[in-house]
């Protein structure tokens, strides 16, 4: 059967569908496959009992159970949610947003659909602008959101190598341009796939450009403060009336009820609003109903700093002392793990590339992610896209035990 032009954006050959797909037979009860590949959080037993309390009081309270089942809500998202949200955010961080400044979606990747479409892609004059990630590798999902092709333009890091076989990507603001056509700037903090965490004088140069050139900032912020707090290193969250803010349950531990958040102005706000109800109807209700109370009373920022930080982190060592143990004779860098729950592996003597690789430790039964995919908008050939993987630690420590050693035995094997 033939399909339009929009279907052929979504083939089998987009990298958010191979990630997806392996995560889902991997995450099947009857698989045997080590799934190292995929951004599933992990199961952590004292985030998910207090989870329960608001599903039992769901089950519970007969009214709150018929609303939340049997209605729909509105289309920028529950009420209730929100004020928490912006009491929440104004009590930290002194932001002065208002619940006009907040609107929810189905999950944070069809926020970034919806962002990077009302901004970029052809104009009523005729022109077509695009989003610049200022600094690549970048997450892979941003890739095939686009209903235009070349949707985004980017720019190779810096790379400062550093002690331990740590190495860090820093943006190359003397190579970093802002042509006239961008729409707006987009990056990731921390960064999905690297680890990367831009500084503060990073973050602080990006603000100043953005605004100097009358574009929107957008801030992916799905690992990273208030929660789930999944970030290493001292920073400060920014935000101001020319930043887009974007935040999400997932990686709390509530990937399942898909729940996105966008901070922004009130005309970003109120467009995002139409876009839910034009595609969605309304936004789903059980992710806000379960967070909602945890917001409220500051336990979800105390889960976050006290057990769902040190939790990653304690697998984050974990899984860098079974790399430096299986790779000891070969010739490999980590990108320095600042947050998110990813290593990033660069292989300078890989004699493959991470593709090839990525197909030889499938059929053993091992599933990484090519770094090729993390470069969306990068033109030109640069090798270096071709020697890197990104490794989950999320998953269990003899699942990521295994899976590292095989992928050194298959390098070896080479």
């Amino acid at each position: 059967m033939k399909f339009s032009n929009f279907a052929a954006r979504f083939d089998d050959d987009s990298g958010i569908v191979q990630l997806m797909d392996d995560l889902g037979s991997a995450m099947s009860k009857d698989s045997d496959l080590l799934m190292l590949g995929g951004g599933n959080p992990s199961h952590i037993p004292i985030v998910q009992e207090h989870l329960k309390k608001p599903l039992s009081r769901l089950i519970e309270t007969p009214a709150l159970f018929s609303s939340v089942i049997g209605n729909y809500d509105s289309p920028q998202g529950n009420s209730d949610f929100i004020d928490s949200m912006v009491e929440m955010i104004n009590k930290k961080y002194d932001w002065g947003i208002n619940s006009k400044n907040v609107a929810l979606t189905i999950g944070s990747q069809s926020a970034f659909f919806f962002l990077f479409n009302m901004l970029a892609g052809e104009y009523e004059d005729g022109t077509y602008k695009k989003i610049l990630l200022p600094i690549t590798p970048e997450y892979i999902g941003y890739s095939d959101v686009g209903l235009t092709p070349d949707l985004f333009y980017s720019y190779r890091p810096k790379i400062e190598k550093l002690n331990d076989r740590f190495f860090k990507y820093r943006i190359d603001f003397d190579k970093l341009e802002i042509k006239k056509n961008t729409a707006a700037m987009c990056v990731s903090r921390p960064t999905n796939p690297t680890g990367n965490v831009l500084t503060d004088d990073e973050m602080s140069k990006l603000f100043s450009l953005a605004e100097l050139n009358k574009i929107p900032l957008i801030v992916d912020n799905a690992y990273g403060e208030p929660f789930p707090s999944i970030i290493f290193t001292k920073t400060k969250p920014l935000w101001n009336k020319n930043t887009i803010f974007c935040m999400s349950l997932s990686k709390v531990g509530m990937p399942g009820v898909r729940t996105g958040i966008v901070i922004a102005n009130d005309s970003i706000i109120k467009t995002i609003r139409n876009m839910n109800a034009a595609i969605n109807l309304a936004t789903a209700n059980f992710g806000p109903m379960i967070a909602n109370d945890l917001v409220r009373s500051g336990d979800l920022v105390r889960l976050s700093t006290e057990e769902i930080k040190p939790y990653y982190k304690n697998k984050m060592e974990h899984a860098i002392s079974i790399i430096r143990r299986e790779f000891s004779d070969i010739d490999y860098y980590i990108h320095v793990p600042e947050g998110a729950i990813f290593l990033w592996l660069w292989l300078p003597n890989l004699n493959i590339t991470s593709d090839d690789l990525y197909e030889r430790l499938k059929i053993r039964g091992v599933l990484i992610i090519s770094g090729s995919h993390f470069f969306p908008g990068l033109v030109g050939g640069w090798k270096h896209q071709k020697q890197c993987l990104r490794i989950t630690y999320s998953m269990e420590k003899n699942v990521v035990e295994k899976g590292i050693a095989t992928i050194a035995d298959e390098i070896r094997s080479i």
